[in-house]
């Protein structure tokens, strides 16, 4: 029995170890693709800092790849065990399925107390974290906060457009709004051009315009006064702070039971937190319904094809996903109670895998 279990287990933590390093270079690969590699590319920031950010995603990816990992990792493990014929001489030795796979079961719950860690702290921390960097980049390159063809407002009080950026200093075609405190425009700024330099000291930018055109709204009118040029200072650390503006699905356990007394005592809906409460738990013990229902499902199938495994779980992992995201669709209507439609998916892959665990130990 423990040579058959030290087997089992080389082949699914070496399987898991595959399943999860694929899993997680897909949905890594998604996110690089989209905020990550354009920075690299266009060489507004450092390959150190794009490794850091990488970093950063890789604890929210892992959430995710983890409990996909298992599954992928039983179903194509159980289906090349019974595909050999290795369970068929299992039985004939006395050995019951429920015994064999006990070591499984238990890597199983081990994975959901890990996806449980990520879920809760880790991954809601790194995610922040990540959010919080790519802002900051400004300071190595503040070109990076002004996006050519897009009115920026970002920077309290103006609203900035720019129509080219070459190098990585050098504007053309500068236009700025100087807002009130009523937030109307008072001031506009035009200039043929400009340079951005950033003032890391006082953690600020200035933009030297040149060959500007300044136009002043007195007395219901707009009035032009031109000059050769002007410096703008702008606040960085108001255009990067976002401690107070953390989202919801990006707080951690403890800081959404903190946000559910505040909401509790405004008397504010409860609803979105206790989605999100709901949704981190229940997310957590996804690797455990997940090595349930491989185990059987994979005896049943009987293949060896690693395609066809890889296939299937990711078609379970597609319905089971589908639960999460239509709880969290309706999170505005407490009415439906979302966050019992979360659990959802752990009730029915648990029972019906501990069920199909059942009948085919029984040799069914």
């Amino acid at each position: 029995m423990k040579t058959l279990h030290r087997y089992l287990l080389r082949q699914v933590l070496a399987t898991l170890g595959m399943t999860v390093l694929v899993f997680t270079f897909i949905l890594l690969l998604g996110s690089v693709l989209k905020e990550i590699l354009p920075l690299l590319v266009s060489q507004q920031a450092s390959f150190w800092l794009i490794v850091k950010a990488i970093a950063l995603l890789l604890p929210f990816v892992l959430a995710f790849a983890l409990p996909m990992g298992m599954l992928a990792a039983c179903l194509l493990v159980f289906g090349r065990f019974s595909a050999d014929h290795e369970l068929t001489a299992a039985r004939a030795n006395g050995i019951s399925l429920l015994a064999l796979v006990t070591p499984v079961l238990l890597i199983g719950g081990l994975m959901s107390g890990l996806g449980g860690l990520m879920n809760l702290q880790i991954a809601p921390q790194c995610r922040v974290a990540f959010k919080r960097l790519l802002p900051r980049l400004g300071l190595e390159n503040p070109m990076m906060l002004l996006s050519e063809g897009r009115y920026i407002k970002d920077f309290p009080g103006y609203v900035i457009y720019v129509g080219k950026k070459s190098g990585l200093e050098k504007l053309q075609d500068v236009r700025i709004c100087h807002l009130n405190t009523n937030g109307v425009t008072d001031t506009r700024i035009w200039a043929e051009r400009g340079e951005i330099v950033a003032d890391a000291a006082n953690k600020k930018i200035v933009l030297n315009l040149f060959e500007v055109q300044t136009f002043n709204f007195i007395a219901d009118r707009w009035q032009p006064n031109s000059s050769q040029e002007a410096n703008l200072p702008l606040d960085f650390e108001s255009a990067t702070r976002n401690d107070e503006e953390i989202k919801v699905s990006d707080k951690t356990f403890l800081q959404l039971c903190d946000e559910l007394e505040e909401y509790r005592r405004r008397g504010v809906d409860l609803t979105p937190i206790h989605v999100q409460l709901h949704r981190q738990v229940a997310f957590s013990f996804a690797s455990l319904g997940f090595t349930l229902i491989g185990i059987p499902l994979g005896i049943r199938a009987h293949r060896r094809e690693t395609s066809l495994g890889v296939a299937f779980a990711i078609v379970l992992v597609l319905i089971y996903y589908a639960f999460i995201i239509l709880g969290q669709a309706l999170e505005t209507r407490p009415e439906l109670h979302p966050e019992l439609i979360l659990w959802v998916p752990n009730f029915l892959f648990q029972t019906v895998g501990a069920a199909l665990l059942w009948r085919a130990n029984r040799g069914g």
